[in-house]
C-alpha cells in the first residue's frame, strides 16, 4: 500500500483501473490548489495517473505533489487550451460562489470541443435545482450548457455538503451555525468524492448525473453527538443568527460571497440538505460517524455508483444516481 501526498494510503489493486485503461494521457484537475481540487488529484496520482493541475497563474509551487502544474486563468480564459491539449479526461471545478460560473462554462465547453476531448467531469452541488440558492442556479445553468455542448461526454457529480467542513470546528469543541440544528444534512466524505470522480475521469458512469452523499441523515444536534463519541471528549453546538455570522466569519468575504452564503444558510434552515440515502450502513457493517473514522464506505459508494447504468433516466436525458459514503 502506498500513501500519497497525505492522504490515506490504497491498496495496491486500486492503483489501477480498468476502465480506460488503454488511454495513457494525462488528466487535467481544473481549481487543483484547493481542498477538492487536491482530493482529485491525489485518488489520480495514487492509481499512477498523469495529472496536470490547472492552478492561477503564479501558484505552480502550491501545486500538489506528484503533478505537474498548468497555469489556468479561468476567469481571464487564458490557458486552458493548452492545458486540455492530449489530455484524456478534465475535471472542472469553478472557483467556489464565482459570479461567471456559467460563462466559465461556456468557455470550457468551447475549449473542450476544440481539443477534442474525450472526457469532462462537471463539480456541480446537491439539488442544483434549488432556487432558493444563486450559487446553486448557476451550477444548474452550467450543467444545461455543458450538457448542451457536450451531451454524454460529461459527467455531472452532485456531492453534498462535506464531512470534512466540520471536523476542524469538532475539534475545537463547538459546531456553530447559522441555521437550525435540527435541520436534516446527508454530508458526504470528500475523500469518497474524490474516488468516484478518478473513476468518472477514467471512464466509469459515461454521460451520467451522480448525486453523492453520505449514509445517514442527522442533524447538526446529531452530528455533535457522534463527534463527541468519535472524539472521547465534549463537542458542543450552538446556533447564530446569519447576521452574527456575517459579522464574524463571513466578514472578509465579498458582498457577493456574503449574499449567497446567507441565501444558503437560510434554505438550510428551512430544511437542510439531504437526499435519501442509497444505504444506512457504513463500510465495517457498523454504524458510520460523520468524518472521523478511517472508514468511509467507500467500497459500497463505489458499487452502487457502478450501478449507474441500471437507474432510469434522469433529468436532461441522464443517469442519476444516490452514492452512499
Amino acid at each position: 500500500m502506498d500513501a500519497v501526498d497525505g492522504q490515506a494510503p490504497l491498496p495496491r489493486g486500486e492503483e489501477q483501473v480498468e476502465v480506460g485503461a488503454q488511454d495513457t494521457g494525462p488528466v487535467v484537475v481544473v481549481g487543483a490548489t484547493g481542498k477538492t481540487g487536491r482530493a482529485v488529484a491525489a485518488a489520480l496520482v495514487a492509481r499512477r495517473v498523469p495529472v496536470r493541475a490547472a492552478v492561477r497563474p503564479g501558484r505552480e509551487p502550491a501545486a500538489p505533489v506528484g503533478t505537474t502544474p498548468v497555469a489556468v486563468a479561468l476567469v481571464a480564459g487564458v490557458g486552458l487550451e493548452a492545458a486540455l491539449e492530449g489530455a484524456r479526461a478534465a475535471y472542472h471545478l469553478a472557483p467556489n460562489m464565482h459570479p461567471d460560473e456559467v460563462g466559465m462554462a461556456r468557455w470550457v465547453a468551447d475549449v473542450a470541443g476544440a481539443t477534442d476531448l474525450p472526457r469532462l467531469v462537471f463539480h456541480s452541488v446537491l439539488h442544483p435545482e434549488d432556487v432558493r440558492m444563486p450559487h446553486h442556479r448557476r451550477k444548474a445553468e452550467a450543467e444545461v450548457v455543458l450538457r448542451e455542448a457536450r451531451g454524454d461526454l460529461v459527467t455531472v457529480l452532485r456531492p453534498a455538503a462535506y464531512h470534512q467542513n466540520l471536523v476542524g470546528p469538532a475539534r475545537a469543541g463547538m459546531l456553530s451555525v447559522p441555521y437550525s440544528l435540527d435541520a436534516p444534512f446527508t454530508n458526504v466524505d470528500l475523500d469518497d468524492v474524490a474516488q468516484v470522480a478518478a473513476d468518472a475521469l477514467l471512464g466509469a458512469h459515461p454521460g451520467a448525473t451522480l448525486d453523492l452523499a453520505g449514509p445517514q441523515v442527522l442533524t447538526t444536534r446529531q452530528m455533535t453527538e457522534e463527534a463527541a463519541a468519535a472524539l472521547g471528549r465534549p463537542v458542543s453546538d450552538r446556533r447564530v443568527t446569519v447576521a452574527q455570522w456575517l459579522a464574524g466569519p463571513g466578514a472578509g468575504l465579498d458582498e457577493q460571497a456574503r449574499h449567497d452564503l446567507a441565501a444558503m444558510f437560510t434554505a438550510y434552515d428551512h430544511g437542510g440538505s439531504w437526499v435519501t440515502p442509497a444505504c444506512s450502513r457504513g463500510c465495517s457493517g457498523g454504524r458510520r460517524r460523520p468524518g472521523w473514522p478511517a472508514c468511509h464506505g467507500l467500497d459500497r459508494a463505489r458499487a452502487r455508483a457502478r450501478a449507474a447504468r441500471d437507474v432510469g433516466r434522469g433529468p436532461a436525458g441522464s443517469r442519476a444516481l444516490r452514492a452512499s459514503s
